[in-house]
């Protein structure tokens, strides 16, 4: 999907959960499809798009609003700096997470749950139906 169809659907998506569109929301998504890696509050918020358009408050919450609604999912450990990354209709990505450093990086394996999932949804009757799925270590740098 072309870069600002994408941009477009988030927003629409955004303002159908009453979520108003400004120029923040804006650049926040545009840097978090952009950047496509998950990022922390400290990284967005330091961002080129982002720095000047609003303060670091300003990006958690519309973080926090953009989790709830699922549009964005919210990665790592608890008592450690949290990262975000975009949720994409029809995109998939597992990550492993270092219980040392906090490193984050993508699984580059097939995921194992899609069967099981579609076993769950056929027996439930759920639809919609997705899941995250997140392995923690240790990293090679950290053992």
């Amino acid at each position: 999907m072309p870069h600002k169809t994408l941009t477009a659907d988030l927003i629409d998506r955004c303002r159908a959960t009453g979520l108003r569109r400004t120029k923040a929301l804006e650049q926040l998504l545009v840097t978090l499809m952009e950047t496509n890696r998950p990022m922390t509050l400290n990284e967005l918020a330091q961002s080129p798009r982002l720095i000047e358009q609003c303060d670091k408050a300003t990006v958690f919450r519309l973080l926090q609003r953009l989790t709830v609604i699922g549009i964005t999912r919210r990665l790592g450990l608890h008592e450690r700096a949290a990262y975000f990354t975009l949720l994409l209709p029809g995109t998939h990505q597992d990550y492993l997470i270092c219980t040392q450093c906090g490193t984050i990086e993508p699984i580059k394996a097939p995921c194992p749950v899609h069967q099981l999932e579609e076993e769950i949804r056929v027996k439930t009757g759920y639809k919609d139906l997705y899941h995250e799925l997140e392995f923690f270590g240790i990293c090679p740098s950290c053992s």
